[in-house]
């Protein structure tokens, strides 16, 4: 039960999270290089065309190139998980919570004290829930980490509840 948080406050439904399932969610990112890579915006069409095209121009010039089976693809995938650190998206759970109108910060609350956030700024909160392929049960459940990276060395942690203000 100590693992479960809560989403409440100004919100048309309760949230009630579970971090130990987030390991089967197709959500989840990979801690170690999120906040590495920049994100850019692009047009998707162009970025497929230009992929086939590669594609096309590489079979061309050596040949079809087989995938590799989906047994090493899940060999690999059971290995990440076994290894990695992992976070899950906030916007998603703050979404079907569906926080009124007049809300406009977010409180995380620890073990010891509250943190405040904007509810603009908490749509990008990532929330980790493993690290080296282990869940946080010393401090966790989960670590709130900003979206821009700013707290990725000193994240909030001890976290019990989130509520919309």
């Amino acid at each position: 039960m100590e693992n479960i948080l809560l989403l409440t406050g100004k919100v048309k439904y309760t949230i009630t999270l579970d971090p130990t399932v987030w390991i089967f969610d197709d959500r989840k990112i990979d801690l170690n290089t999120y906040f590495s890579t920049t994100s850019e915006h692009s047009n998707e069409l162009e970025e497929y065309t230009k992929s086939i095209s590669k594609h096309w121009d590489r079979e061309i010039m050596e040949g079809a190139v087989y995938p590799p089976t989906l047994k090493t693809e899940k060999k690999y995938e059971k290995e990440k998980v076994l290894t990695g650190s992992f976070g899950i998206p906030f916007q998603p759970f703050l979404k079907n919570a569906e926080p009124d109108d007049n809300a406009d910060t977010l409180v995380i609350k620890t073990t010891t004290s509250e943190f405040e956030v904007a509810l603009e700024t908490a749509r990008d909160i990532i929330l980790g829930f493993s690290e080296i392929g282990k869940p946080l049960n010393e401090d966790g459940p989960v670590h709130v980490y900003f979206g821009d990276g700013s707290n990725q060395q000193n994240p909030i942690k001890n976290v019990r509840e989130f509520i919309v203000k």
